[in-house]
């Protein structure tokens, strides 16, 4: 089946979704458009948006913030990719990857947390199957796909991407997936933890009080509570892609996560607030006119023991 993105403005249908499943796991999406599409913000990604994804009596996303509306940039949900700008500053536009041709208002610096006007949403098309989904975007300068996919037998979802560049400029970005875990709607609290295969070591730490780093791990303190959120850059990890290796595990309820992907990590964070708890690993991206560059993300999803 395929799906067309709308050019029209303005609300006049639910938003388009798609689920898919492999008989183990099970996935829903809310699909890019335009005119009716759920996220319509300009931080991060329109594709791959996912509301659900389920396995073995277990869920792994929801909703974790308190306000809706279209164009909020945090009312998203599931593994979703954010891109740093290219060529704010050149000019009156920018574009953002996954979104499209933006509008820089005035000389103030780019912020992630800026809504900026969208002049051209490029062309979405979206192919769906029973076991993926295919998200395609095609602007000027760029085609940029991703496949989303439920492996065959397995508990795994894997995430393809695939950057063709179009133009005559080198492209030059940062990628990196925010991972917006709700697992079980669990609230955020002791028993749930983060594991890396290198020791870790952070900066810019906040929320000392409300979790810890203990060797390879991050382990949560205390209950959070409305407004509390915690954050940190990470480090310890090398140039190898054997260390894009994280572990989410909720040992409360038993759902657990493993992310692992073929390129190496190029930045590490973490953030938490009272529902979710976010890995946010990044990717270096660099593509030369003419040609593709091209990553794969995998999640396997497994379950521990409760404490």
């Amino acid at each position: 089946m395929i799906l067309l993105a709308t050019g029209l403005t303005g609300l006049t249908q639910s938003p388009p979704q798609a689920e898919i499943s492999n008989g183990i796991v099970r996935a829903r999406f809310y699909l890019p458009d335009t005119a009716n599409g759920y996220y319509r913000a300009t931080r991060f990604d329109w594709s791959g948006v996912m509301p659900s994804l389920e396995h073995a009596g277990h869920s792994y996303f929801g909703q974790w913030f308190p306000r809706y509306a279209p164009t909020i940039h945090d009312a998203i949900m599931g593994p979703v990719e954010s891109f740093s700008p290219l060529g704010y500053g050149d000019g009156d536009t920018f574009v953002q990857i996954g979104v499209g041709v933006l509008v820089r208002p005035d000389s103030a610096a780019y912020s992630p947390f800026r809504y900026y006007r969208i002049r051209d949403a490029g062309k979405w098309v979206v192919r769906k199957g029973l076991r993926q989904v295919e998200f395609r975007q095609t602007v000027a300068g760029y085609v940029y796909t991703k496949t989303v996919s439920l492996t065959r037998g397995k508990p795994q979802l894997v995430i393809t991407h695939r950057l063709r560049n179009t133009g005559s400029r080198p492209i030059e970005t940062e990628v990196f997936d925010h991972n917006f875990f709700v697992t079980d709607s669990q609230t955020i609290a002791p028993g749930i933890v983060l594991k890396f295969p290198f020791p870790l070591e952070a900066e810019q730490a906040r929320g000392l009080n409300l979790a810890a780093i203990r060797g390879d791990s991050i382990s949560i303190l205390r209950p959070l509570k409305i407004n509390e959120s915690m954050y940190a850059i990470l480090h310890g990890y090398g140039p190898m892609a054997s260390d894009y290796d994280i572990r989410l595990e909720n040992h409360i309820t038993g759902a657990a996560v493993r992310i692992r992907a073929d390129r190496p990590l190029s930045k590490l964070i973490y953030w938490g607030s009272v529902k979710t708890l976010c890995p946010e690993p990044y990717i270096h991206v660099s593509v030369a006119p003419g040609r593709t560059f091209s990553w794969t993300l995998y999640y396997d999803l497994y379950t521990v023991n409760p404490y």
